[in-house]
């Protein structure tokens, strides 16, 4: 059995980890260098950095913050926000990023993925896809879950690891910050089109909530959630103890 991965995500914004419901009313939580250090320390398989609003602000990412958090942790680190070109994934790949994560930046331009898996290697580059359901189907958003691209979202994620993404994150805006559990539809619709790691994103509001996604979708490769972890509701440790408990391979 592979091993699941447990992965807190950082959303960064102005310097400063934010977390809100459906993508809207951001609230401050902590510190990003705090918080990944803490995260390395205790437990997690990896770590995801978004600058959330570089997208929508038409910027590139901040890499002083980048660098502070690579240079603290001990897991590997996946980076995404303002990814518009191969020299964005250059730039972050030198402060010290394992992955980059491309969303807004590959819709405008889709062959950014074709170049930037040639150059860096298909397990570099992850797809991230912001989906939500509009009049019943899959719809990829932009610029942070802002703008509807009117994209079929499974066909594009199928085209993204066509071109040769290695990993997909798939986030959920239905269920991101509501805490009732991962969109298990939209993720089995994903993991039935492609053939590459597919993480879990947006709706983690306990520890069942993770052992129903991989028992219930055993092709899933991971589990990212913020909230939970941000607040201390659950601690990493204890959701693999749990995880292991119910059969589910995890590293300890």
């Amino acid at each position: 059995m592979i091993t699941k991965r447990i992965i807190p995500c950082l959303d960064v914004k102005d310097g400063r980890v934010v977390k809100g419901v459906n993508f809207r009313g951001l609230g401050d939580v902590s510190s990003p260098v705090e918080l990944a250090k803490y995260y390395s320390d205790n437990g997690a398989d990896e770590l995801v950095f978004y600058d959330i609003t570089a997208s929508a602000e038409d910027r590139k990412l901040f890499t002083d913050i980048l660098c502070e958090v690579a240079s603290t942790i001990f897991i590997p680190l996946t980076v995404g926000g303002g990814i518009n070109t191969l020299e964005d994934f250059d730039r972050v790949l030198k402060c010290g990023a394992d992955k980059v994560s491309v969303n807004s930046g590959a819709i405008k331009n889709p062959q950014l993925i074709d170049e930037a898996a040639k150059r860096y290697g298909d397990q570099c580059v992850v797809i991230s896809a912001d989906v939500k359901r509009v009049d019943g189907k899959f719809r990829v958003f932009a610029k942070g879950g802002r703008e509807n691209t009117g994209k079929e979202a499974v066909s594009w994620i199928k085209e993204c690891v066509e071109r040769g993404a290695g990993e997909v994150v798939l986030n959920s805006i239905d269920t991101d910050g509501v805490r009732a559990g991962f969109d298990l539809d939209m993720l089995k619709a994903v993991c039935d089109a492609v053939n590459v790691p597919v993480i879990a994103s947006g709706g983690a509001g306990s520890i069942s909530d993770f052992i129903t996604l991989f028992k219930k979708i055993p092709d899933v490769s991971a589990g990212l959630a913020a909230s939970i972890f941000h607040f201390g509701e659950v601690e990493i440790k204890d959701l693999k103890r749990e995880l292991a408990d119910n059969g589910i391979s995890v590293r300890m």
